[in-house]
């Protein structure tokens, strides 16, 4: 059952790039035709927010606004065109945002408008605010339900653990979008970071065998303990990155035929090398999700003669979330801190959570708000 909706509730705002977040009392938004508003139950954070709302990372988007990302809620209430979502499901909230005349024009939700004249328009006007609120406008279309029963009653996740998926959803839609397949050897680089960790859980539960490269090799380490301990059978290895491509691409032979690779390098890394050294392995007609950023991301001789599809991708598709939890309600995923260890923080506490989510990074780990 649905609570009754209050005349006003608490969000986030940001009122300028580089000021503090304030906690505000707003009017709670009325649900229209394509819209549903959801009661937030958990909204996740980026190990970077604080980077993003400072202007440290210099994205753009409007203010005020009230922060966010993607988030996991109750419907509030639905537009009268809603055929499928009613009051007090669970559902994910997906923070990619798509124009419904034009599905080229999308930016992330309350993080970046994309630049494009039509995304710029649809965030300023339209969809601006993000999930940091007790209560959010949001697309219909964005709203994915969740089969409470199976996910929290039957396996036992936590509505916060669920989270997590947010990550791993952006992953899944690389690997999926090059048709990795189960018994193929992926490459993830670099794979410490969160969706690099979150890289490995999906590739691992899709039946690949993974090499994660990495920097931090103390991080390495415990990556493989992490899959090891959620999945026993799972075939992971691991390879540090050194800087020098030659040698890096001498480790990654010592492990045979390679068939893929997925990419996140960060933006302070572009001019790293690491990303050469895995498709200079790859066999022929091997492919490349590039969801980082790499300056030079194969050798020109390595990617004709042995006809390598290096393909670019921005999180996913709706068709991926749909599937992707078909997966996560199929068990293919351990349960509680073998899956992640989630910390979580109230609004007001929102500089702490930014400040925890810049250091609890990597493979499980994860930090939400809770209105």
């Amino acid at each position: 059952m649905s609570s009754p909706i209050p005349t006003h509730h608490r969000a986030l705002v940001l009122k300028d790039v580089g000021s503090p977040l304030h906690l505000s009392t707003l009017p709670t938004p009325h649900a229209t035709h394509g819209s549903a508003i959801v009661r937030i139950e958990a909204a996740s954070v980026l190990s970077y927010h604080g980077e993003i709302y400072s202007g440290v990372r210099a994205y753009h988007f409007p203010t005020p606004l009230v922060g966010g990302f993607s988030a996991i809620g109750r419907i509030a209430s639905i537009g009268p065109d809603a055929t499928a979502l009613s009051p007090g499901q669970l559902v994910y909230v997906d923070c990619t945002i798509r124009a419904r005349d034009d599905p080229d024009t999308q930016f992330l939700s309350a993080i970046h408008d994309s630049g494009a004249p039509g995304s710029v328009k649809l965030m300023r006007d339209v969809w601006r605010d993000g999930n940091f609120a007790e209560y959010a406008n949001v697309p219909l279309e964005n709203c994915i339900k969740l089969n409470e029963g199976r996910l929290c009653g039957d396996l036992g996740y936590e509505v916060q653990d669920l989270m997590h998926v947010d990550f791993l959803l952006t992953a899944y839609g690389g690997l999926r979008d090059i048709r990795l397949e189960a018994g193929e050897t992926v490459v993830v680089c670099p794979a410490t970071g969160n969706f690099g960790g979150a890289g490995v859980q999906v590739a691992v539960s899709m039946g690949a065998r993974v090499i994660a490269m990495g920097r931090n090799m103390t991080e390495l380490r415990r990556l493989k303990d992490f899959v090891r301990a959620g999945s026993p059978g799972a075939e992971i290895e691991t390879v540090g990155i050194t800087g020098d491509e030659k040698a890096d691409t001498e480790a990654l032979s010592a492990f045979g035929t390679i068939d893929a690779v997925l990419d996140f390098t960060p933006p302070q890394g572009i001019k790293s090398t690491h990303l050469r050294s895995a498709t200079s392995m790859l066999r022929r007609n091997g492919r490349v999700s590039m969801m980082g950023f790499s300056e030079s991301p194969v050798a020109p001789w390595a990617m004709v003669s042995k006809s390598i599809r290096l393909q670019g991708k921005l999180m996913y598709e709706r068709e991926d979330m749909v599937q992707f939890f078909k997966m996560l309600e199929a068990g293919r995923f351990a349960v509680g801190k073998q899956f992640v260890d989630t910390k979580a923080f109230e609004l007001g506490d929102w500089k702490a959570a930014f400040d925890t989510a810049a250091e609890h990074t990597g493979i499980g780990r994860h930090v939400v708000l809770k209105p």
